[in-house]
């Protein structure tokens, strides 16, 4: 099992900005394709999944973004801190959720390998 820490959520008025980080403790965290993943209050879904936020490969050379964040949130690496970030601009009150991170069964895809961590609140008032 790897553990997952999420942090720097908070609470934010809409059209501002945050930056989320996940630290991950493996020593082969370059080879995984890393996703952040989001849970809105009142929207669980079947089987303790998550909403697909975006997705970064082990080099961080390719990304992809669900089409609600697209333009707007940017995932990075830091491979040599086992660390990845989510840099949220222009937040709507629909992007209030609960922020997750894992790592990734496969680079094209969003299924995840490990179990959950605590989350990182994010609330963005209207």
């Amino acid at each position: 099992q790897v553990s997952l820490v999420e942090s720097g959520g908070g609470l934010v008025q809409a059209g501002g900005s945050l930056r989320l980080s996940c630290a991950a403790s493996t020593r082969a965290f370059s080879s995984y394709a890393m996703g952040w993943f989001r849970q809105a209050p009142g929207k669980e879904r079947p089987g303790n999944e998550r909403e697909f936020v975006a997705r970064i490969s082990g080099s961080g050379g390719i990304t992809y973004y669900a089409d609600s964040v697209k333009t707007r949130f940017t995932i990075s690496r830091d491979n040599a801190k086992n660390t990845i970030y989510l840099q949220m601009n222009s937040l709507k009150p629909e992007d209030t959720a609960v922020y997750y991170c894992n790592l990734l069964k496969s680079a094209g895809g969003t299924g995840t390998l490990f179990q959950w961590g605590q989350g990182t609140q994010v609330t963005v008032s209207s």
